[in-house]
Order: C-alpha cells, then structure tokens, then sequence
C-alpha cells in the first residue's frame, strides 16, 4: 500500500510525485508510458508571459520545473523588458529531448518514489473516500489518497479535418473509462478541446525571409538555487515571419473543412490560445498575424510553428504552411491536430485542490480545466502538499491572490470555474505589481519553509538575501548626492537635470530618469545584478506598492469573514435566485471568496454579511 498515488507523468504529476515523496509520503506515480514523463507535446518552452512568474513561483516553494528548465533550455529571453517589473517573465526555448530525460532522472532519484507503467481506469472508492486505483488488467493498487494528473488523454480524439481518432498526444493510446467511471461516482465532466500547429523540416526552411529573434545578452535563471548552465552566445536562435493575404484566403476558403468550424469538435477550446482559422474569422479586420518558427530539440531537425494551431486537413494544411513566406518548399514532418478531451468542473474542488465529493482525492492539470505546462505544474505542487497536510492532519497550504500568481490561478478555478481552457494572464492578477518574476521568493520561500519543502539551507539563503536588499537601502539614504561641479558634469553627460539642492540617493533613485546603472557611478555599490535590481524596483515603485498591499489587507478582512460549512443558503431572505444557486453550489469558505463568484452581486453579499452577523455573531 502507497500513502499516495500519483495519476499521469505530465507536468503536473511530475510536481506532484516529487513534492509528495520529498514529504516523506510512500508515493507511486503510475503512467501509462514512462517514455512520456514530463513530455511536451505542445510548444517547445517554459515560461511566457504570467507563466513564467508561475515557473519562479513554484521553485521557490520548493517545486522542480524551474531547475529542469534551467539545464535544458537553449534560448532564454525576458519578455516585457521594456515595461513595468509587474509584467516581466522569463520564457525559454526547451529541449524536447533533454527536458524530459532530466525531469525523469530527477523523478527516479527522489527518495520514496516508485514509478509504475499502466493505464489507470478506475477508482477505489469506500464510502465516499479514496482508497487507490485499478488498472485496464483489473490489478489494484491501494492508497491512502491519490492525485489525478491526468493530462488531455480521457477519451481523447485527435481532429484531423473530418478524421476522428482516438486517441491521446502523438497517437498514444488514450484512458477509455476513467472520465465514465467518475461521472458514475457523482463528478460532473465537461468536454474541452486543445490543439497543436505542424511541425517543419529544417533543412526545407528558408531562414533568410525571416527575422531572427535572439536570447538575451544577459544570464538569467528561473531557480534561485541555480547559476546558469549556459552559454549567451551559444543559445540557439528562432525565427519571426507573418500570415499573410494568401494565407487568409486560403484558410477562409476552406473553413468548412475545419474540425472545427465543419462541426466535428465537440469540446470548447482556449480563448487565449485560438488556432488560426479561430484568428482568421474573429479577427478579419487584421491584415497578418505574427508568427514564430522554434527548434524543439537540437537533436533533430524539426521547427515548431508557434501560432499556427489547426484543425484543417492536411492538403489544406500543406497550402497553409507553403503561403508563408520563407516555407514556400516547406515538408511537414508531423500535421497539426486538435484534441478534445473529458475534464472535471473545477468548482467542484476545494481551493486545496482536494474533490468536494470524494475524501482524499485531488487534481491538478488539465483535468481541471487548465491549459498549458505551467499552470498544470503549479496545481501539481499545491495538490502534493496538500495531500500530505490532509493525510497528516495538518491545515491545507492556500496561496492567496496578494501571495501568488499561483493563488490568483486556483481561486479563480474553484470560485468562478472554466467551460474553456483556462491560460494564466497578467490581468487576472489584480496585485500583480507585489507579484512579480523579481520577488517570487522574497514572498513564497518562507512559505515554504514553514510548509517544509523547502530546507534550512535554501531559507538561510533567502534570509541573506533579505538582509543585503536592506542593507543597500540603508547606503542610499545614508549617502546624500553630492552638488559638485565634477558630479554635475556628470549628471550633465548623462541627460539628466541638475537638482537645486542636495538628496539622498535613495530620493533621487526615485526620479522617472534616474537607474541603478546612475547611482552605481556615483557611488560604490559592490552587490550582484539582483539585489540591485530588487532594490530599484523596490524604491521607485514603493508609492505603488504600498497601496497595493494596502488594498490587499483590506480585501484580506473579508476573507477572514468566514462562512459556517453547514449554512443553507435557502434560509437567507432576499437573496436572489442565482445568487442562491451560486452559493449553494460553490459553498465560498469566506465572504470575500463569495465576492468573486459570478453572479453574486453586492447586494447579495449584503444580505449574506447581515445574515451571518445576525444568526453567528452572538
């Protein structure tokens, strides 16, 4: 018997197994091809805009992604750079060969871990609590809770045009029954659908029609444990190049033969993450759409057409691909698809993760509705650390919206649920200038340790760290800038106006014109690229940010207004009828999660606040 079972070796299960067995739970994490752990079957890279916060946010809670990440990249950028720090995120290029063998050597290495080859069909369920899984051969393996990482591959089809087969990524076979055998044990599923674009042959690329697009000229990690394991000048590069006329024609002229558009999809697809001809028609007034070719490993020769989703036949999709400028002679290696696929409704889960309906069973991924390697990373960890709190007795970890894009992304699953592929964006973090790519372990490391995934020696690194960051505030306000004719003619070369009177450098660190790069030729700042970079963004956005917490700790006082379990919300006079629905359904731990629920108005949170007062405050 395993304290707990892990269900899939994508993203999720990977940080899920890992967190689990580094806890000391006897964990199993059964898949059903060992050769796909950590696969990615979609874009070649971690990170992007939001996710890359994300990937910072779980190595700092003591997850894996970030590390492999780093060892396995060949091209790493920081997006946004030109913006505010609120919206910065790293995104890297990874190697679809490496990424995977060093996730499963990282997997196979980590104590109380044992990895299992099957195809999970159904539950062990007693009594409304889990007890472990069975297998497609009727075999049984017990446990005390299990995780289901299942991925996109319940009763998955890949949509090819009118072709439908089942099916899961790269033709693997596909779970048959497990999605039935939840809905027969009460879970309510929902049908989605996905999609890849075609992979090019690179030696058929004509490079010198495109615009070349560079790593950054400056090294840059997603762990706060790692240096980095590369090279600037030998990052691989990739390639920027545009839809065009021909190509609109040509998608248009054939939407019907769209999986999609014909009516052979079934599931709903990602809002944020459309196939092209989605672009094409809900965007007819753009005249091209940006594209971008990317390696997927330096092991073979095949180009990822990032953007470039579809679900057209592959004739079309031949005349597609050769409309672009630079792959006139292109030759598609593998076609592009859509898959659909069964997944939970993921207001029916705690903001543990753990199911309301069935007792230590949790899930994490795109069984919950999510898209993307990242968000299904994140839920993977919360959902390992909260399986062990659960079986030991302990408070389940809960990331706030103020603490974590990570938080940001399960209360917006479990409080307003998806009928969609849900994609981590900016905008949906409403505190995202507190958090940032910069920070992330300045506010989850201690979490962290206090949580213990993360050790003594990674939280007296962060404690150093801290005390630098405080340590070069002190310089500047204790330094005061100095009006003398050599350091006004400093100022001078440099663009920048002369003050009337003299200031501290940490005031004049705060003018809109003045950098860190300015201060460091007026005084000697011997301190790495990172505590002064954190210092700056602390300093000129410190206004900023006080407000921000300000609003946090006000938003903060109605989530410590909690709402009794046992309430029935059809006691409550005046609520209106779908408010009541709402309430019913989602059962809000607190008023301040009840505010968030579509379709509560403040009205009705009204009604609420002056029911509990009256009924519970005695």
């Amino acid at each position: 018997m395993y304290d707990l079972i892990v269900v899939g070796g994508g993203h999720a299960g990977c940080e899920a197994a890992h967190i689990g067995a580094y806890l000391g739970l006897k964990t199993a994490l059964v898949t059903a091809n060992i050769k796909n752990i950590a696969d990615m079957p979609c874009n070649p890279s971690i990170g992007g805009t939001a996710k890359g916060i994300i990937v910072r946010e779980i190595d700092a809670l003591g997850g894996i992604m970030g590390k492999v990440a780093d060892k396995t990249h060949f091209q790493i950028k920081m997006l946004n750079n030109g913006k505010g720090p609120a919206v910065r995120s790293l995104r890297a290029q990874a190697d679809k060969v490496t990424y995977p063998k060093v996730m499963l050597e990282f997997l196979e290495s980590t104590p109380n871990l044992t990895i299992i080859a099957g195809m999970v069909e159904n539950l062990i369920v007693n009594d409304n609590k889990v007890g472990g899984i069975i297998l497609s051969d009727g075999s049984k393996i017990t446990s005390a809770a299990v995780i289901l990482t299942t991925g996109t591959y319940l009763k998955a089809n890949i949509l090819i045009g009118s072709e439908n087969t089942p099916g899961g990524p790269h033709g693997e076979a596909r779970s048959n029954n497990l999605s039935d055998n939840l809905k027969r044990l009460g879970l309510d599923i929902q049908r989605l659908k996905t999609g890849t674009p075609p992979r090019i042959k690179k030696d058929s690329i004509d490079f010198s029609k495109m615009q070349e697009e560079l790593g950054d000229n400056e090294y840059y990690t997603f762990s706060f444990d790692n240096p980095p394991f590369y090279k600037i000048n030998e990052q691989q590069k990739c390639y920027l190049l545009y839809t065009n006329a021909k190509t609109h024609e040509i998608i248009r002229n054939n939407l019907e033969k769209s999986a999609m558009y014909g009516g052979y999809v079934t599931g709903i697809g990602p809002r944020y993450c459309p196939s092209i001809e989605d672009k094409i028609v809900r965007f007819a007034d753009k005249k091209r759409h940006q594209l971008f070719l990317e390696p997927e490993s330096i092991y073979y020769d095949e180009w990822y057409l990032q953007g470039f989703s579809t679900s057209m036949p592959r004739d079309i999709q031949e005349a597609m691909v050769h409309s672009l400028s630079g792959l006139e002679n292109a030759v598609i290696t593998k076609y592009a698809y859509a898959i659909e696929y069964d997944a939970l409704n993921p207001l029916e889960m705690h903001s543990s993760l753990e199911n309301k309906i069935i007792e230590n069973l949790f899930t994490a991924g795109q069984i919950n509705g999510t898209s993307g390697y990242e968000e299904a990373a994140a839920q993977g960890l919360i959902a390992g650390i909260n399986a062990h709190h659960k079986l030991k007795g302990l408070e389940p970890l809960i990331l706030r919206r103020d603490e974590a894009y990570i938080g940001v992304l399960i209360d917006d699953l479990v409080t307003k649920g998806t009928k969609e592929p849900y994609r981590m964006l900016t905008s949906r973090a409403e505190y995202r200038l507190i958090l940032r790519h910069d920070n992330a372990d300045l506010r989850l490391r201690k979490i962290g340790y206090e949580h213990k995934t993360i050790d003594k020696e990674r939280y007296a690194k962060l404690k150093a760290k801290e005390a630098l960051i405080c340590e070069v505030k002190n310089i500047l306000r204790n330094n005061f800038l100095k009006l003398s004719e050599e350091t006004k003619a400093l100022l001078k070369s440099l663009n920048v106006d002369i003050p009337s009177f003299s200031t501290s450098l940490y005031l004049f660190l705060k003018r809109p014109e003045i950098n860190m790069e300015i201060i460091k030729k007026l005084i000697t700042l011997d301190y790495s690229h990172e505590i002064l970079e954190e210092v700056e963004i602390e300093i000129k956005y410190e206004g900023y940010i006080a407000k921000v917490y300000k609003e946090a700790e006000k938003a903060q006082k109605l989530e410590e207004k909690l709402i009794p379990k046992d309430i029935d919300y059809n006691d409550i006079l005046n609520l209106a009828s779908e408010a009541r629905q709402k309430l019913s359904d989602i059962r809000p731990h607190s008023i301040g999660q009840a505010t968030r629920i579509s379709g509560v108005n403040p009205s009705d949170i009204a009604i609420l606040t002056v029911y509990l007062r009256k009924k519970y405050d005695k």
